[in-house]
């Protein structure tokens, strides 16, 4: 995954290469913000709804597995809500002891490896699997794509807020 600050542009009319391109954007976007942070800093919510920057990144983690893995090809995964507490799809996002943002990072970064595997074997119009995150009514790999594409679009911004009010760092 590149650490470019340069939003991708591809000179491919391949929506699966764009998609591709701005996740890895966006995942390594996510791991500059983090960063130069301090482990307390990457503890301690700096916001009234109380997440930290290390649950935003589990959350970020889990996500794409729960989409791409869980959801499009309906592979079974452990503890698909494993970044809320008790594994409660409702619950506030939580770090299980023992677990790193160094061991975070890695997982976001294989994680999109995943992700990019996913996307250069199937196409866009390809519904997800039932029998995964889906029992019926699956979304397309298209859809999904913008739904990820979204969550890491909005979370980077959060996460922008979050480590502004810990350090005073402003920017991608």
């Amino acid at each position: 995954m590149p650490l470019s600050d340069v939003e991708p542009r591809l000179d491919s009319t391949d929506p699966s290469a764009q998609f591709a391109a701005y996740l890895d954007y966006y995942r390594a976007v996510v791991a500059r913000k983090l960063d130069g942070l301090t482990d307390v800093q990457l503890a301690t919510s700096t916001l009234p709804s109380g997440w930290t920057p290390a649950e935003l990144l589990i959350h970020l983690v889990h996500m794409e597995r729960r989409w791409f893995v869980w959801g499009f090809l309906g592979e079974q995964v452990d503890d698909p809500w494993g970044d809320h507490a008790g594994g409660d799809p409702e619950g506030p996002w939580q770090v299980p002891g023992g677990v790193t943002v160094v061991s975070l990072l890695d997982a976001l970064r294989a994680g999109g490896q995943r992700t990019r595997t996913v996307l250069a074997g199937h196409g866009l119009a390809e519904r997800a699997a039932v029998g995964g995150r889906f029992a019926a009514e699956p979304p397309t790999l298209l859809w999904i794509c913008f739904h990820v594409l979204q969550e890491y679009a909005r979370h980077a911004g959060h996460l922008d807020v979050a480590r502004e009010l810990a350090d005073g760092a402003l920017g991608e």
